[in-house]
């Protein structure tokens, strides 16, 4: 399953190069061209299928980050343990005692946790900051520490990924933000692959990188590009667990893929909100649309490029993401496959042309 590679593939922000080998090879074959730019974004196109492309010749972006949040070893003191600093948002009540993997050679780790039985009472009551923890790697001293994980070294969660079952078909894994977006992208060129194509335009698929240090590929992938229009694949935020207080959340598992109206990057295109709900519905699709306002995406970066792009997100529910273990519903996730096959099928030239937004509704 392409989704379990790449989510126990080591990929921090601006390390990204395991998870981009992964991709590569699984597009392989069914993509005209790829290329990997200066930063590290893979971009492959698929072009369209040539009885449409003389009257429809959009060219249309969906985009993935790759990268996902990690830890850096900023140094080692001379017991040997290993200071860090987060790569990303990482809060640091989800570091404790979580055991990390470290560098190419995957040095396994822990980070240090004091045991409660030695915590004074005021202690207890006190969130630890990432400055306070250290990662211990069983080496005795500064020296074997620094020769294992010298300064610099990038690390992630030892998270595996396996299958929980149930009517949702729930799975648990680390890092679903954004490799579950990267595994819907490569699901759509794979089905692209098959003769004739079954999309009418050229369909440049943008694995970005350092999306987590503030949507740096996506601007470079999309400046490179210069869509027409473009579609974000991410794995959001799902806050359904209960409340004491009664509130919306953010997305809900099993309920289908979340469509984006606004989050704190970018106000989504109404032109394209509108057809991905028109599909949806026609397709018999379950959908929901993630609370506006919540947190930001590559489609922050990429609708700013040159004279602008009408961007679209969509979205995979995932809870607890930004921390060691996430869960989704494969069912979210195979339902986000065939909502973006579907709409992308449906694209047409007209779709571009500018209209008072004031008449736009959803």
């Amino acid at each position: 399953m392409i989704l379990k590679e790449l989510s126990e593939a080591f990929g921090p922000s601006g390390h990204e190069g395991e998870v981009r080998e992964i991709i590569l090879e699984a597009i392989k074959g069914h993509v005209d061209e790829y290329s990997i730019d200066a930063l590290g974004n893979l971009i492959a196109l698929k072009r369209g299928h040539s009885q449409f492309a003389a009257r429809n010749s959009l060219k249309v972006m969906v985009a993935a980050h790759m990268d996902e949040v990690g830890l850096m070893v900023t140094r080692a003191d001379k017991d040997g343990l290993l200071h860090f600093d987060v790569v990303g948002g990482l809060d640091s009540r989800a570091l404790l005692a979580q055991p990390v993997v470290l560098g190419d050679d995957r040095v396994p780790g822990v980070i240090g946790l004091k045991p409660i039985h030695l915590q004074e009472r005021d202690e207890r009551k006190k969130l630890p900051k990432v400055s306070d923890l250290t990662i211990d790697i069983g080496a005795t001293g500064q020296e074997e520490a620094e020769k294992a994980a010298p300064k610099g070294t990038y690390g992630t969660f030892a998270t595996s990924f396996a299958e929980l079952g149930g009517e949702l078909r729930t799975v648990k894994g680390k890092a679903f933000d954004d490799r579950a977006g990267c595994a819907v992208l490569v699901e759509l060129l794979v089905g692209a692959g098959l003769s004739p194509c079954p999309y009418p335009f050229d369909l440049y698929a943008a694995f970005t990188v350092q999306e987590e240090l503030g949507l740096r590929g996506a601007r470079v992938a999309a400046f490179r590009v210069e869509p027409d229009m473009a579609f974000v694949l991410e794995g959001t935020v799902c806050d359904d667990l209960p409340k004491k207080k009664e509130e919306s959340p953010t997305t809900k598992l099993g309920k289908g893929p979340a469509i984006t109206i606004r989050d704190r990057s970018v106000v989504c295109d109404p032109r394209l909100i509108r057809h991905l709900v028109r599909v949806a519905e026609e397709e018999g699709i379950p959908y929901q649309f993630k609370q506006p306002g919540v947190g930001g995406t590559d489609a922050g970066a990429i609708h700013l490029v040159k004279e602008g792009v009408p961007s679209a997100v969509v979205s995979v529910p995932s809870r607890y993401i930004h921390s060691p273990v996430s869960l989704l519903s494969l069912e979210d996730f195979e339902n986000t496959v065939r909502l973006m096959k579907a709409a992308l099928a449906r694209l047409t030239t007209n779709m571009t042309k500018r209209v008072d937004s004031s008449s736009v509704s959803l």
